[in-house]
């Protein structure tokens, strides 16, 4: 076998660093927010955590479907609205089913 010189230290300088994923974002959905600043943090990779004062249907209209077109995930979950960017899911596995 011949000679192989693995230099790690070099190597590690290559490697990218790891992405951060984004912060998450804790707002409220009254209406007092323009929508586009929900839209950007989506697209910064944030995760909205946000507590809805109000109708969710006439709050979320300026945002949820641009973010649900561009792969985002939406989900009511008690008063709160929970969004995600393209590629990060929102899992629901741990919560119970009351119809049960």
């Amino acid at each position: 076998m011949g000679d192989f010189e693995l230099d790690l230290q070099t190597a590690e300088g290559e490697l990218d660093e790891p992405d951060d994923g984004g912060r998450v974002v804790l707002g409220v959905l009254d209406g007092s927010t323009d929508p586009e600043e929900w839209i950007t943090h989506i697209q910064n990779d944030d995760v909205l955590v946000l507590n809805v004062e109000g109708d969710l249907n006439d709050l979320a209209a300026g945002f949820a479907r641009e973010i649900r077109d561009d792969g985002g995930e939406l989900m009511h979950f008690r008063e709160f609205l929970v969004v995600s960017p393209p590629g990060r899911e929102i899992d629901t596995d741990r919560l119970r089913d009351d119809t049960e």
